[in-house]
């Protein structure tokens, strides 16, 4: 039987790819925000279409935000974001054999998604914000933890490493013996890189080709570059131009050890990843 990872009351296999769809319920996101926020609300009508096609289309995981990380975005407060994020959450749990991810650093939030049927807890600052390391460990759920240089406001400005891939390994290690000691076991951590989190074009670039690096931490790696800045950096195209890329540097994340890939488009990144899958296991 294959080796799996548990999220909750689900589990998934670590021998496959699997894709994450996105779906931001905010009227900020970069790439697709408004679609499922209109009119000072959550469209729960046409979440539940998106989540379906995505399921359709070959998804293991949702993953919903209420807050938008796009540079430059303006935080929202802790009521917006549990009013945004845990009825979906809920009617996700409700509807879809799939594991629903919450993307959230706000302890409430994680609380109160935990209890309404949520198997991941997928924080962009790492569990750092007061409360979340807590709230996610009373939770029992695994987490994803990402790496980002400063705040989605400023994290673009001005980003400097030495040396880019060993830093947010450090950072990934020291937030992961921040959970073991807050009663997270290790086996129930994910870790993400942090593609386009307070780093430049080059940074992205040698991060993707030396990803392989980060397998030594032992837990398994979340890729996210779908539609990024540093697809249309390359390609000079906006985010609605930029499948081909993203496909391009998903394919290049999972022959570099990722295991969920994170994005917009499940369907042509399911193909993606069994082609790729096929090509790593043929001589197994």
């Amino acid at each position: 039987m294959a080796n799996m990872f548990r999220f909750g009351t689900r589990e998934l296999p670590l021998d496959t790819p699997q894709v994450m769809g996105i779906l931001n319920v905010t009227p900020d996101s970069f790439s697709d925000g408004g679609q499922l926020y209109q009119g000072g609300r959550v469209a729960l009508d046409d979440v539940l279409h998106r989540a379906a096609a995505m399921v359709d289309a070959g998804a293991t995981l949702l993953d919903v935000g209420g807050e938008s990380t796009r540079p430059g975005a303006d935080p929202v407060s802790e009521q917006q974001e549990l009013d945004r994020v845990v009825p979906v959450v809920e009617a996700l749990a409700a509807e879809f054999d799939v594991v629903v991810s919450v993307d959230t650093s706000t302890a409430s939030v994680i609380e109160h998604s935990a209890a309404v049927g949520a198997g991941l807890i997928n924080d962009v600052r790492a569990l750092q914000r007061d409360g979340a390391l807590q709230a996610a460990a009373a939770s029992g759920l695994p987490v994803c933890l990402m790496h980002m240089q400063g705040q989605p406001r400023t994290m673009q400005d001005a980003p400097e490493y030495q040396d880019v891939v060993a830093q947010v390994g450090e950072f990934l290690q020291s937030r992961m013996q921040a959970c073991v000691d807050a009663g997270i076991d290790s086996t129930q951590l994910l870790l993400d890189p942090g593609f386009g989190f307070g780093k430049s074009l080059a940074h992205n670039l040698q991060l993707l080709q030396r990803l392989d690096r980060l397998q030594s931490l032992g837990a398994p790696l979340l890729v996210g570059v779908s539609r990024k800045s540093m697809i249309g950096a390359l390609l000079d195209k906006e985010v609605d131009q930029r499948l081909y890329g993203s496909l391009a540097a998903a394919a290049l994340a999972l022959v570099k050890g990722a295991w969920i890939l994170r994005v917009h488009d499940v369907e042509a990144t399911q193909d993606v990843a069994k082609v790729c899958q096929a090509v790593m296991q043929a001589d197994a």
